[in-house]
């Protein structure tokens, strides 16, 4: 993952984990992921750290990656947590999401992630950026109003 260019970022954006985990290991959309990170300060749902990790474990279980990368992607994954502003859970934040599996075709998971974003935004998602690699989520996340980055 390449720093951060220039002074501190002001802009921030919600990155759901598929988006996060392109910084901390080499794949296929990293270098297209770079300058977004550059502008973008990171916003993230409260459970969105155990999902990096879990990916960067199932890509060394896979042997997509090795051990050193995997150490190095869970220090970078590290990095990205402390300086990330985290959305907490809530019952608010819950109900929210128990709409969303209704509303839209997203796992429990996914309308976790989409609660937090909209839970950080108030619920005026218009012009508010959401990155994602995942196609549901960023359906989800568009009709919901976001301005979605689609890597």
């Amino acid at each position: 993952m390449a720093g951060r260019a220039g002074g501190p970022v002001t802009a921030k954006a919600f990155w759901d984990s598929s988006a996060l985990i392109p910084l901390c290991v080499k794949q296929q959309s990293t270098l297209r992921l770079i300058p977004f990170y550059r502008a973008y300060a990171i916003v993230m749902w409260w459970a969105t750290p155990v999902e990096i990790f879990s990916g960067l474990a199932r890509l060394l279980r896979m042997k997509s990656i090795s051990t050193a990368e995997h150490a190095h992607g869970r220090n970078l994954a590290t990095l990205l947590v402390d300086s990330a502003s985290i959305i907490q859970p809530s019952d608010t934040l819950r109900k929210q999401a128990g709409i969303l599996v209704e509303q839209y075709d997203l796992r429990a998971g996914d309308a976790f992630q989409l609660a937090a974003a909209l839970e950080w935004c108030g619920k005026i998602s218009r012009s508010r950026v959401f990155f994602t690699t995942d196609r549901r989520l960023g359906e989800a996340a568009l009709l919901s109003g976001f301005d979605v980055r689609q890597i």
